[in-house]
């Protein structure tokens, strides 16, 4: 009787116990890992061809035909192809067009989107409708509304060209980049500039470095074809990304916050088998990738590419290469639908550099060529000795581009996500190289050899045609190391590898089509001289390559990227080593810099240096937030959890001292003793790292300039990062796992 009335009397004492212990146990992560356990595959059928979807809500050239009268349809046409502002006496035709197409397509609302210096995508929706009496309104959208908008920028990155009380920024019309329907908004792609006009954006400067090089390679292509009248330079990118279950995201605070994971010792089995990349995609992951990829057709965007990569849970889309401009606003556009359909299939994608430590990053490798209005592609290689000529002038001016301006290309794809990929064995070096295979390497060499000073004879010329005239259409190389350099030849085009996965492809694409373009420029003039001088046009091009090969050799690298040797080579060659971003930004305070966009009209001094303002900001920023992050949950989640462990074993040890005795107790509680000792070692390490980094952070927050505090933040807070992390990880391996707060790397990578 006693027994059964002590039984019902400490009930509610035990039912208490286990609801405390429940809380105790990492209550946000077991609840994570319950809901991840109950998901199902969100299907999304759709049978009928995918090419009948693309493009459905795009207000295309075959759209405009249907809704524009003939003379504003021509004028479109030729806005398009050659860049140029929409006129004022047709936008109102436009905008009309623009407005009942939108509204077919079920738009109640319309939105200038542009790319801001934040990385992402901007927009402020605003409704076609107006009030025109008492009870009464109609849709409205004027030419007004459609050329150019007043969006309050005030909290836009300006690097100080616009003072607080001028906050404003405008956006006009790109007609180049079509205007498209997501959801019920019509949204217009935009470019962004201050009341006095200077670029605040990606796009502008990206649209005058395009207009820059198609000039300069028109004139060098009119040596071999005077046919063509433009170049355009075309892109394609590959996008990488992570996908995580939602609800372990929502249970890590610094996926949340900071994109990455802070803290997480690498689980048992990582991608050292590399089954993820062999195996077939999951089957929710392929019903999130199957949507996403629905949209993007309706969007006009080309992607027709989705696998898994080689780390768990990482994925990769690409499209087919389209114009660089438009290819650009597509990825950016996909990168945010990306994001919402993520969230309808209970995923959230990850688009950092380096999420998770150990195993690989994500890059956004770049795929760069140019190819004119008779449809060559300029960096493939031709049937015949003229065609062959035309390339090599492309290709090896391309190297050399590469070559005298290396240290602006680390700039343009430096950010502070990026620096834990770089040069991590999974992606290429901090070191800018061109790989471009053994076969052009040995032309290259022969042609720098057996161009003859002073006047060519025929044989001579002869003999060098025919051994041009002999260059595959497909060159393959034998070797894997295009993969291992930052900018690799790939059979028609050069990928640019070191982009990062979360950047504005804008960015690299403005330095890369900027060099080239002034490279071109260098070398008809360097051309047009010898031609002054006697020598024949194809003698003249022939002998130009052979000193730019010669000068560019050093930037040329064909052997293994990930190595310690080629560190070592690359410094004997004298190539810079730029590791971390604060030192890469440098570059944009060089005159040289300045004196290079300035004249070939793609950013003044004044845009240029609040870019590098911005940048640096950011910078400070990203680590500013991690640094603050990582002081929370040292202290406010693991040190809790690891005291809460030691009290159990301190409970533990106590009880058999007290029943077995002094010695034969503390003989028995030997293994608990030791792991009391380590996990108050590394509390107290942990403790220690973080307090003094948090010292240097308020010491780097005195400082004034931008460069400088960025450099602070870079070699006095972030180099605590890796001692605080060693001993976090440590402690995840040593307290129990019930108590541990966080979702372990083998949760976030491995359920799906």
């Amino acid at each position: 009787m006693l027994k059964k009335r002590n039984k019902i009397l400490f009930a509610p004492l035990k039912i208490r116990y286990l609801c405390q212990k429940f809380m105790k146990m990492a209550t946000k992560r077991l609840r994570a890992y319950q809901d991840v356990l109950h998901r199902e595959p969100k299907h999304i059928d759709y049978n009928g061809k995918l090419s009948d979807l693309f493009g459905q809500n795009v207000f295309h050239q075959d759209i405009m035909r249907e809704y524009l009268p003939s003379d504003t349809y021509k004028f479109m046409t030729e806005a398009i192809q050659n860049g140029t502002r929409l006129d004022r006496k047709y936008a109102d035709q436009v905008a009309s067009a623009m407005k009942d197409w939108a509204i077919s397509k079920g738009a109640t609302h319309y939105t200038h989107w542009f790319q801001p210096l934040t990385g992402t995508t901007a927009e402020k929706h605003d409704a076609f409708l107006k009030p025109i009496g008492p009870g009464k309104a109609i849709e409205r959208f004027d030419g007004d509304m459609l050329v150019q908008q007043e969006p309050d920028a005030s909290s836009f990155p300006n690097g100080g060209i616009r003072n607080t009380f001028e906050a404003r920024g405008y956006t006009a019309w790109d007609p180049s980049s079509p205007a498209f329907v997501i959801g019920k908004t019509l949204c217009i792609p935009t470019i962004f500039i201050s009341y006095t006009g200077e670029s605040l954006d990606y796009k502008m400067p990206l649209l005058k470095a395009l207009h820059a090089v198609d000039q300069a390679a028109v004139e060098v292509c009119q040596y071999f074809d005077k046919n063509v009248t433009k170049v355009n330079a075309t892109l394609g990118w590959e996008q990488e990304y992570f996908l995580i279950d939602s609800a372990l995201f929502n249970a890590r605070p610094d996926l949340m916050l900071t994109g990455r994971a802070l803290f997480g010792h690498a689980p048992a089995k990582g991608q050292q088998l590399e089954d993820h990349y062999f195996g077939s995609i999951p089957e929710r992951v392929n019903a999130f990738m199957r949507e996403f990829e629905v949209e993007s057709l309706l969007l006009g965007i080309p992607v027709t590419t989705r696998h898994n990569e080689v780390a768990p849970n990482q994925f990769e889309c690409a499209p087919i290469f389209e114009e660089c401009n438009l290819a650009n606003d597509h990825n950016l556009l996909l990168m945010d639908l990306m994001e919402k359909i993520a969230r309808k299939h209970n995923f959230r994608v990850l688009l950092h550099e380096k999420p998770f430590a150990g195993v690989n990053g994500s890059g956004k490798h770049n795929n760069w060529s140019l190819s004119t209005n008779t449809g060559v592609n300029l960096l493939a290689p031709g049937k015949n000795p003229k065609s062959n000529l035309q390339f090599l002038t492309f290709f090896v001016n391309t190297i050399m581009a590469i070559h005298e301006n290396a240290d602006l290309l680390r700039a343009a794809i430096a950010s502070a996500g990026n620096d834990h990929r770089l040069g991590a064995n999974e992606a290429p070096p901090a070191i800018i190289s061109a790989f471009i295979g053994t076969q052009l390497s040995q032309l290259l060499d022969d042609l720098e050899k057996n161009i003859k000073a002073g006047k060519m004879t025929p044989q001579d010329k002869t003999e060098l045609k025919l051994n041009i005239g002999k260059i595959p259409q497909i060159l393959l190389d034998n070797t894997d190391r295009n993969r291992t350099s930052p900018f690799a030849f790939t059979g028609n085009k050069f990928e640019f590898r070191a982009v990062g996965s979360s950047a504005n492809c804008g960015s690299a694409m403005i330095v890369l089509n900027t060099i080239m373009a002034k490279q071109l420029r260098i070398f008809k003039a360097a051309v047009d001289k010898r031609i002054e001088k006697g020598e024949t046009k194809d003698e003249a091009i022939l002998k130009e390559l052979q000193v730019l090969i010669k000068a560019s050799k050093k930037i040329r690298f064909e052997g293994n990227g990930y190595g310690d040797e080629w560190v070592k080579e690359a410094e004997k060659r004298g190539l810079s080593n730029l590791k971390d971003t604060p030192r890469a930004l440098k570059v944009w305070h060089n005159k040289d810099v300045a004196k290079l966009f300035s004249e070939m009209e793609v950013l003044t001094p004044r845009e240029l240096e609040a870019r590098a303002e911005i940048e640096f900001e950011n910078y400070i920023l990203k680590i500013q937030i991690e640094s603050r992050l990582m002081g929370d949950l040292v202290q406010n989640n693991f040190i809790p959890a690891a005291v809460e462990y030691q009290n159990k074993l301190i409970q533990n040890v106590q009880g058999l001292i007290s029943v077995l005795g002094d010695k034969a107790g503390r003989a028995a509680a030997k293994a608990q003793i030791e792991l009391l000792e380590k996990v108050s070692l590394h509390i107290n390490k942990m403790k220690e790292a973080s307090d003094t980094m948090l010292a240097q952070r308020k010491i780097a927050n005195k400082i004034e300039s931008a460069e400088q505090k960025a450099l602070a933040y870079c070699d006095q807070v972030k180099v605590h990062f890796d001692e605080i992390r060693y001993h976090a990880d440590k402690l995840e391996l040593l307290v129990e796992d019930e108590l541990w707060p966080l979702p372990k790397f083998r949760e976030l990578l491995f359920i799906r």
